[in-house]
């Protein structure tokens, strides 16, 4: 909560190792969960996107 206070974005990032690239949808469903932890503070400024091995989503402040 700290970044978005100050103003700042914040990049979630989740790295995936080995097989749990097959588990794709758990990754979104914890980038979600963050997301609606956030709803007050911050929108989503990029929507969760796979980039190779990470899983990534951007939020910024209201």
């Amino acid at each position: 909560h700290e970044f978005i206070d100050e103003g700042d974005k914040v990049k979630v990032t989740l790295r995936f190792r080995g097989r749990e690239l097959a588990h794709g949808q758990l990754g979104m469903q914890v980038l979600q969960r963050v997301q609606q932890d956030m709803v007050d503070t911050a929108k989503v400024e990029q929507f969760p996107r796979m980039e190779g091995r990470q899983m990534l989503m951007v939020l910024a402040p209201k």
